[in-house]
């Protein structure tokens, strides 16, 4: 195995070995929480820009296979992980983690103390990093201090596809979703057709009146990747969307949604990113373990002339406006992150709109919220 080394913006030093492509890359350092789905996490439009940290310390032993992509080609920028397996095994698989790494041009390195690596990130944040393998620490530094934040990225439309493209469902459609693609998931796609929808999967920058030419029954807003304050056309389409057919969204498209609705985003300090994390629904009481990954969070508060409550001990409802007043009407916070407090969905009371911060899809994850789903198709009056 070659040498491998990743290095901080702030100077930490990790040296390990090489798991997959040789040469150099940088980008956002992030961990995540999941026991498996390596593949559908590195396949995720979502991670593009960052550097994804594996906290499970066995990677690899299932290998990959073409179903469980997310994408054409995986859109993480680099791979880190305590112990690659040597060997895989699965009756699924077409192929091991190293050669598809390989394959795809993604840096990954190995053997490197993750643990330490993750409880950093926790205490200082998500931070760029730059990771290299056979090269000079110099130039590593030098890279990781240069390599840009997520802050300020309008990341989506890199990811988005060029063209609109179509989905339908093996039987008679009972319903038309376009997408906006601000960095979708397959699987996303696949629970929207199995429910008899015809998927219109169009781009980010798709006007508010090309979308209802294609007369939808609702519009979904997908996940994605980067900084959702810059993206001011997908924003200035469900400006136009709101009140005028029913709208869905989920992690990006949430915060998108929340742009719209006149409320403000802000940068999670090391984001949530993985299948574990607990989510309670504030009408309901019900707690949905959640697949999450995303940077950035909506701030309802804004919304209001008072101060966000600042969180001491553990997270309670009131560190969240009950009810705000927007652009469009009354909306609602309905999910709360158990961990660390902050909103993870709300619905609008006056137009047909509403989304979460987590993928009811999962892939990797728990399949606790794919409800959600279904309650879209009966905001469609589908169900």
């Amino acid at each position: 195995m070659k040498p491998a080394v990743l290095v901080t913006a702030d100077g930490q030093e990790f040296v390990g070995e090489s798991v997959g492509a040789d040469g150099v890359a940088t980008g956002e350092a992030v961990f995540n929480t999941s026991m498996t789905g390596y593949q559908e996490i590195l396949s995720d439009p979502s991670y593009a820009g960052q550097v994804v940290v594996m906290t499970a310390s066995h990677i690899g032993n299932y290998g990959v296979a073409n179903a469980d992509e997310q994408a054409e080609a995986p859109y993480a920028s680099a791979f880190v992980m305590r112990s690659m397996a040597r060997l895989h095994s699965n009756w699924r698989a077409e192929g091991g983690l190293g050669e598809y790494l390989g394959r795809h041009g993604i840096v990954g390195i190995g053997s490197i103390d993750t643990r330490r690596l993750t409880r950093h990130l926790r205490d200082r944040g998500a931070m760029p990093v730059a990771v290299g393998v056979d090269c000079d620490r110099a130039e590593l530094v030098e890279l990781a201090a240069q390599a840009p934040r997520m802050e300020g990225c309008d990341l989506a439309s890199g990811v988005s596809t060029l063209e609109p493209y179509m989905v339908s469902p093996t039987e008679t459609p009972i319903g038309r979703v376009v997408a906006i693609d601000l960095g979708i998931k397959r699987d996303i796609i696949s629970q929207l057709v199995r429910r008899g929808h015809e998927v219109h999967v169009v781009p980010a920058a798709t006007t508010a009146g090309e979308i209802l030419a294609l007369q939808p029954t609702g519009v979904f807003v997908s996940n994605g990747p980067g900084d959702p304050e810059p993206l001011k056309a997908p924003v200035e389409t469900l400006r136009g969307l709101l009140g005028q057919v029913p709208v869905f969204g989920i992690c990006l498209g949430l915060q998108v949604l929340g742009l719209a609705l006149g409320a403000r985003t802000y940068k999670l300090a090391f984001g949530h990113h993985g299948g574990n994390h607990p989510v309670r629904n504030l009408e309901t009481g019900r707690v949905a373990i959640t697949a999450q990954n995303h940077g950035f969070a909506v701030d309802l508060w804004s919304l209001t002339d008072q101060t966000a409550p600042v969180r001491s001990g553990v997270p309670t409802p009131d560190l969240l406006p009950t009810r705000v007043s927007s652009d469009f009407g009354v909306v609602a916070s309905t999910h709360q992150n158990l961990n660390d407090g902050t909103i993870e969905g709300f619905a609008c009371l006056d137009v047909p709109a509403f989304g979460v911060q987590y993928h009811p899809e999962a892939a990797p994850g728990p399949h606790d919220a794919v409800g959600l789903f279904d309650q879209f198709a009966s905001a469609m009056g589908l169900a």
